[in-house]
């Protein structure tokens, strides 16, 4: 596993364990309990994941995560921690850094943000700029259900249009957060929205993201 993914998997599997099976996450209607099931089967279970991104595999998705969300808690945050079998495409170092460094960031963030007590977390610049690198190659695909024009820009100025239209929306903030507003957590994301009133209430409540 390469530095980015290792990282991030190592730190949400530590979050997941310290918050508690029960405790709530960003995901709606998901517990720790829950998200760490999706992790686990999305990396083991590829005949199952595929419902992620194609609705009529949805329902079997369903019942596999809810097959692992039944086993033992510990269970699943060692499945996590050991990282996809040899097998997985997930465990080539590759596809690990290119699939699993925001995955593992946004739902690390998902459990952080989830509990009373959070606190920012500060990114290093060489982490800041590999997610950004990955924002902008999405972009296109996280911002497709915006209802405006919607630009999302680093405080350096550097800019990735996610949709075009009009009125446009820009939203101004570090790449972390940039990330957390892109994939759907725009309640939560510590960013600078400019535009028209009216735009920046439907991009806020927009279902943006996979």
């Amino acid at each position: 596993m390469s530095t980015h993914a290792k990282r991030e998997r190592l730190l949400l599997a530590d979050l997941l364990e310290s918050a508690g099976p029960e405790a709530p996450t960003l995901c709606e209607n998901w517990s720790a309990r829950d998200l760490a099931a999706h992790v686990v089967v999305r990396e083991r279970r590829a005949d199952a994941a595929g419902g992620l991104l194609v609705k009529p595999l949805a329902p079997r998705l369903e019942r596999v995560q809810a097959e692992f969300a039944g086993k033992p808690y510990e269970e699943l945050i060692h499945l996590i921690r050991t990282g996809p079998p040899r097998m997985s495409p997930f465990a080539l170092k590759q596809i690990d850094e290119a699939s699993n460094t925001v995955e593992f960031y946004v739902h690390a963030e998902d459990v952080r943000r989830a509990q009373p007590d959070w606190a920012a977390r500060e990114l290093d610049p060489v982490f800041a700029d590999a997610l950004w690198s990955r924002i902008e190659r999405m972009a296109r695909v996280l911002g497709r259900k915006s209802p405006v024009g919607l630009v999302l820009r680093r405080p350096d100025g550097r800019t990735a249009v996610a949709h075009r239209g009009t009125p446009v929306v820009t939203v101004v903030g570090e790449p972390g957060e940039l990330t957390m507003f892109a994939f759907g957590r725009q309640q939560v994301a510590d960013v600078q929205l400019d535009g028209d009133k009216e735009a920046v209430d439907l991009v806020t409540a927009a279902k943006l993201g996979m």
